[in-house]
Order: C-alpha cells, then structure tokens, then sequence
C-alpha cells in the first residue's frame, strides 16, 4: 500500500514540474494562469496524500482550505484581467475614460 502512495506522490511532483514549465513558457497570460491553477490543485492533492500517508487526517482540512484559496485567488485574477480592477469601493462604477 505504502508504495502506491508514494507512485501516486511522485507522480503529482512530475505534474507539479510539468506546470512549471508551462508557467514559465506559456504564451498567454492565461496559460500561466492555468498553471498556477493546475499547481495548487496538486499542491492540495499532495496536502492530502501526505496526510493520509503519515496517518494525520488534520491534513485533509489543510488541502480542503488551501483548495478554497486556491479557487478564490483564481476567481479574482480572472476578474481582474477582465475589468482591470477588484471591485469599486463605491456603489458608482468609473469606467476607464471616466464616465459613470
């Protein structure tokens, strides 16, 4: 059993290394995205297999919360390539050339 775990753990390092590589020679802007997305997806996996591996179930929560970080941090980057900005902290929305 211990030894699938661990094939399972290298093979979650070599996509870890393939998203890498992606990150740094994507084209896009989005590709990097994705590759940032892909990596904190196999960050939580690898959360959740060490936990699961070294018998602490407390690590599972930890996957679980970094999973929805990652999720909101992608959600945010996204919206934020889309209308150059985070939200406006008013009710009344200023486009870029200034009108309302």
């Amino acid at each position: 059993m211990e030894w699938i775990l661990g094939a399972a753990i290298m093979a979650l390092l070599v996509g870890v290394m393939l998203a890498l590589a992606r990150a740094a020679l994507g084209p896009s802007v989005f590709d990097r995205l994705q590759a940032a997305n892909t990596i904190g997806t196999a960050a939580m996996l690898l959360l959740a297999l060490m936990g699961f591996f070294t018998g602490r179930p407390e690590f599972l929560d930890l996957a679980l919360t970094y999973g929805l970080l990652n999720v909101i941090g992608v959600i945010a980057v996204l919206k934020f390539f889309r209308q150059g900005d985070l939200g406006a902290a008013d009710a009344d929305i200023v486009t870029k050339d200034g009108s309302q």
